[in-house]
C-alpha cells in the first residue's frame, strides 16, 4: 500500500507505519459508540457545593497550593477563522444577515474598534458611514486582512475593552491565572499550546506586556508554550478508505484534534494543573465567581487526592487488610460513583491499578442549549462503570434507549478542569497509558474540492482521560463564556 516515498514521509513525522495502517483500518471499521448506562446528575455523579463548601474548599486549596506549584494549561492552537464565518460569507454573497447588521450597528462596542478605526482611516475609509455596504465591506476587509483577525488565533485577538486599554484573551488568562494559580511566592506558570506559525506572535506580545503585568500584580510570569506534535497527526482517507493523496502524490496528514494535546499535557511537570480553553474568559468585573469556583474544584481535587494517597501509603506500609480493602471499595462507590464488579473487589492488583491513576475534577454547568460534551456513566474495558465525558458523536442516538437517556442529561462540560498527574510518591504518571484508543472520531472534510475522511484522536477531556479517577462538580453557568462567533463578544459577559 505504501511506497518507499510514503514510508519516508511517515517516518519523517515520527510516526510508525503500523500506526498509520491501524488508522486506515479504523476508517473501515469505524469507532464503537461509548457504552453509556445513565446520565450523571446532581447527587448521582455530579456534586453540588453550597456557598460554605465553596469557601471551605477554596481555603483548602490556598493552604495546600504552596506545595503544588500549579500550572495553568490553555489549549490555544489554531486560527479563529470559524469565529468570522459570517463576515467572510458577507464578503462573498453580500447578504445582509442579522449577524452582519448587529456587527455593524454595535461595532464601537468591540475591544478592537479603536485599532480598526485607525487602520480604516489610513485607507481613507469613513467607518462612521458603515451603513454604506461598500464601506462596510472595506471595514470588514481591513479587520480580516490588514489586521489579520481572519487568520490569527483567538489568543491574540482583543476581547475586552476597559477605560483606557483593551486586553486580548491571552492577557485575560494571565490576569485570571494570577488570581488563583500564582504560587505563594507570586510565581505564575502559564502554558499555552500554540500553532508553529503563531509562536513568534505570542512571544512578541508577551515581551511587550510582561513588565507591565508583573509590576501591576506583583508577580513573576513564567510563560511557556508547546506545539502540537507532528507525530500526533493522522492520515486522511478517500471515500474508498484508501490513503488520500495530494495533487503532488504525497499522503495527506491532518492534525489529530485536541486529543493530541494529551502529549503536551504529559510533558507538564506540576503538582496540579488547571485546564481551560483560550476563549473562555471574562472582564475583571466578572472574574470573582470564576476564581472562587476554580479554587473550590481545586480544593475538591486535593481532598480526593489526599484520600487516595492515604490508601496507597497505608498499603505501602502495612499491605492489604480486609479493613483497607473495604474502605477503598466504599470510597469508590460512594465518593467517585464507581461501580466495581463483585469479582474484582478483593483483587489486589486491580485495586492498585484503580489507586494509581491520574485524577481529574471537571466542572459541569446546567445544559441550557450551549454545545459541549455531557457527563455520563459508561461501562469500561475493565468491567467497571464510571464517570465519563461523552460527545454526542459517541452516543448511538439511533438507539431509542440511548436517545432517551441523552435527553435526560442535565449538564455539559465547559472544559473547566483541574487535574493531578502524579502518584503518592511524587512520580509523574505517563498519561498516554490511560487513553482509551477506541474513542476516536471520524469526520468528513474536503481538500481541493475532493471529499475526504479525517480521523481525530480520543478527545483530551474525553477518551484521552478515560482511565482517570474522575469527579464532576457543578459550577455556575456564568463561569462559561466561550467566544465561538465574532458577535459573542457583544454579549453582556464580554462588555
Amino acid at each position: 500500500m505504501f511506497t518507499d516515498k510514503d514510508i519516508k514521509q511517515i517516518q519523517a513525522k515520527g510516526i510508525d507505519v503500523s500506526c498509520v495502517e491501524n488508522q486506515l483500518g479504523k476508517f473501515k471499521t469505524g469507532f464503537p459508540f461509548l457504552p453509556v448506562t445513565a446520565p450523571a446528575t446532581i447527587g448521582n455523579g455530579i456534586i453540588r457545593l453550597n456557598e460554605d463548601q465553596v469557601k471551605e474548599y477554596g481555603l483548602l486549596y490556598d493552604k495546600e497550593k504552596v506545595q503544588l506549584d500549579p500550572v495553568k494549561f490553555v489549549p490555544a492552537s489554531g486560527a479563529a477563522t470559524r469565529m468570522f464565518k459570517s463576515l467572510f460569507s458577507y464578503l462573498d454573497d453580500s447578504v445582509l444577515s442579522s449577524d452582519i447588521q448587529e456587527f455593524a450597528n454595535k461595532i464601537e462596542n468591540f475591544a478592537f474598534y479603536s485599532e480598526l478605526k485607525k487602520n480604516a482611516e489610513l485607507k481613507s475609509i469613513d467607518i462612521s458611514n458603515i451603513s454604506n455596504s461598500d464601506i462596510l465591506k472595506n471595514v470588514i476587509k481591513t479587520l480580516l486582512n490588514e489586521m489579520e483577525y481572519g487568520s490569527l488565533p483567538k489568543g491574540l485577538l482583543k476581547f475586552h475593552k476597559y477605560n483606557e486599554f483593551s486586553r486580548t484573551s491571552f492577557e485575560e488568562h494571565l490576569v485570571e491565572g494570577f488570581m488563583y494559580s500564582a504560587t505563594n511566592n507570586n510565581n505564575l506558570d502559564l502554558h499555552l499550546t500554540v500553532s508553529p506559525e503563531h509562536v513568534s506572535r505570542f512571544e512578541k506580545l508577551f515581551n511587550q506586556i510582561r513588565e507591565c503585568y508583573e509590576k501591576e500584580y506583583g508577580i513573576k510570569i513564567n510563560f511557556t508554550y508547546s506545539v502540537q506534535k507532528p507525530s500526533t497527526d493522522t492520515i486522511a482517507a478517500d471515500e474508498q478508505n484508501l490513503p488520500f493523496r495530494n495533487s503532488d502524490g504525497n499522503l495527506l496528514f491532518r492534525p489529530g484534534g485536541h486529543g493530541a494535546l494529551i502529549h503536551n499535557l504529559n510533558d507538564i511537570n506540576a503538582g496540579l494543573i488547571f485546564i481551560k480553553n483560550i476563549d473562555n474568559v471574562v472582564p475583571d468585573r466578572l472574574k470573582a465567581i470564576t476564581v472562587a469556583y476554580k479554587k473550590a474544584i481545586a480544593g475538591v481535587l486535593i481532598e480526593i487526592r489526599n484520600k487516595i494517597f492515604g490508601f496507597s501509603r497505608t498499603i505501602d506500609k502495612s499491605g492489604f487488610t480486609t479493613k483497607i480493602i473495604n474502605e477503598i471499595n466504599e470510597f469508590y462507590r460512594k465518593v467517585l460513583f464507581v461501580q466495581i464488579p463483585e469479582n474484582r473487589r478483593n483483587d489486589k492488583d486491580f485495586i492498585l491499578r484503580m489507586l494509581n491513576r491520574p485524577i481529574r475534577v471537571a466542572g459541569m454547568v446546567k445544559n441550557e442549549g450551549e454545545p459541549g460534551g455531557g457527563p455520563f456513566f459508561a461501562r469500561n474495558n475493565d468491567g467497571t462503570i464510571s464517570l465519563q465525558i461523552a460527545e454526542s458523536s459517541q452516543l448511538d442516538l439511533k438507539n431509542h434507549e440511548i436517545k432517551e437517556m441523552a435527553g435526560k442529561a442535565t449538564h455539559f462540560n465547559p472544559v473547566d478542569l483541574v487535574v493531578s498527574t502524579k502518584n503518592h510518591k511524587g512520580e509523574k504518571f505517563d498519561l498516554l497509558k490511560f487513553v482509551d484508543e477506541k474513542t476516536g472520531f471520524i469526520t468528513e472534510k474536503s481538500q481541493s474540492g475532493k471529499t475526504l475522511k479525517a480521523q481525530e484522536l480520543p478527545g483530551l477531556w474525553n477518551g484521552a482521560m478515560s482511565d482517570w479517577n474522575t469527579i464532576f462538580v457543578e459550577v455556575p453557568l456564568i463561569t462559561f463564556n466561550p467566544v465561538k462567533t465574532i458577535n459573542d463578544l457583544l454579549r453582556e459577559t464580554h462588555q
